[in-house]
């Protein structure tokens, strides 16, 4: 697989507390430059981002961000609002202690209602994989299949540890046909990259991939 192949499918991400207009314009100039899928951004951004980049590129940005114990409706709204302002994809991350408690129907109820307000467009379930059992785990592929999500994804990038090329093995065992899996955090090299991909990936949340793209030239 060439650079370019696992290129496309990156999420070329920034979502730093400490992120600038100026670096979030740079990230999407690398975006535009070796044609990634996304760029992966704060909600704070979109708007201008998305002006900047017309249909050149697809903006995400992240709902409900790093901890996802914000409640359904700050959730409902950071959506709409999001949407409004350009964005093309949503990553939301769910309620952990919900699906810790056993609580799946709100879980259920979470996701399906962020779907209902994306319609067409993309949205992507953040499970945070490293403070999950694998039952649980297994729970969420089968919650954010039954929600009609588009994308399970592993991680934020801010907890204890990012994707792992186990967690992606088991959803692709357990997700229904119509999802698909993104692995975030910690994806430092080419050859991780293409691993995920070949474990069942079709999205990688990463900035590290560019960086190292552009260092070669």
């Amino acid at each position: 697989m060439t650079h370019a192949e696992i290129l496309s499918k990156v999420d070329h991400t920034l979502l730093a507390q400490t992120a600038t207009w100026e670096q979030i314009k740079a990230l999407c100039d690398d975006a535009l430059k070796y044609k990634t899928a996304s760029v992966c951004i704060p909600p704070a951004y979109v708007k201008k981002a998305k002006e900047y980049l017309g249909k050149d590129m697809a903006v995400c940005t992240v709902i409900g961000f790093p901890n996802g114990n914000h409640t359904t409706e700050a959730k409902i709204f950071e959506t709409r609002d999001a949407l409004e302002k350009g964005a093309d994809e949503i990553d939301m991350v769910i309620n952990v202690g919900a699906l810790k408690a056993r609580d799946y129907d709100y879980v259920l109820n979470e996701i399906t209602e962020l779907k209902k307000i994306c319609g067409s467009k993309i949205l992507k379930v953040i499970i945070e994989t490293c403070l999950l059992t694998d039952e649980e785990k297994i729970k969420m592929c089968e919650l954010v299949t039954r929600a009609g999500a588009d994308y399970i994804k592993t991680s934020t990038g801010f907890s204890t540890g990012g994707a792992t090329f186990d967690d992606v093995a088991l959803f692709a065992k357990h997700v229904g046909p119509n999802v698909k899996i993104k692995a975030a955090g910690g994806i430092s090299s080419f050859d991780d990259g293409e691993k995920f991909i070949e474990l069942g990936a079709s999205r990688l949340g990463t900035s590290r991939l560019v960086k190292l793209e552009k260092a070669k030239a």
